[in-house]
């Protein structure tokens, strides 16, 4: 990686620490209430209000105030959900993380494979309850609602890839 640039580090240090920590906390707060675990709802607010969306592990205990062991299993988490990478620093051994502007697209996108599994899951409970049953109309509904959302994810991802281009250029 490249050391910060003169100027990031002058932006960095004017920054507010107490008013990032704020919006870091905040911003976890409302992931946790959407069902992520507290801790890497935390590293992934830090991450994302860095300017250069990457920190060490180092850095993100200082700011997060957190040991090695929980940033280790923050990112475990975030890098199986596809949101942040690891990087290797050139040279070293230290890790960086990285949290890239397409995040919620990658994060999204992979759900794809957990939809089919539980569409092929679904298909078998109807066969093996008969469509005709209470519960094979049920999981049938069911099975057609996450046939819909992922017909839907993949238009809308479509959509904002378009939406993407024309608001902040190709990227």
């Amino acid at each position: 990686m490249t050391e910060p640039t003169e100027a990031e580090r002058g932006t960095r240090a004017a920054r507010d620490t107490e008013a990032v920590s704020k919006f870091v906390e905040s911003f976890a707060a409302q992931l946790v209430e959407a069902g992520m675990q507290r801790m890497p709802a935390r590293v992934f607010g830090a991450l994302l209000s860095s300017d250069s969306g990457t920190m060490t592990s180092v850095e993100l205990g200082e700011q997060l105030r957190i040991s090695p062991a929980a940033v280790s299993g923050a990112v475990r988490y975030l890098a199986q959900q596809h949101m942040v990478s690891r990087e290797r620093e050139p040279g070293s051994r230290r890790e960086r993380y990285r949290v890239h502007s397409n995040q919620w697209y990658e994060a999204l996108t992979s759900r794809e494979a957990v939809l089919k599994r539980w569409e092929h899951a679904l298909r078998e409970g109807v066969d093996s309850l008969g469509g005709d049953t209470p519960a094979g109309r049920r999981l049938a509904e069911t099975l057609a609602f996450f046939e819909f959302i992922d017909g839907e994810i993949a238009a809308m991802m479509d959509r904002w890839r378009v939406h993407r281009d024309k608001t902040f250029g190709q990227g």
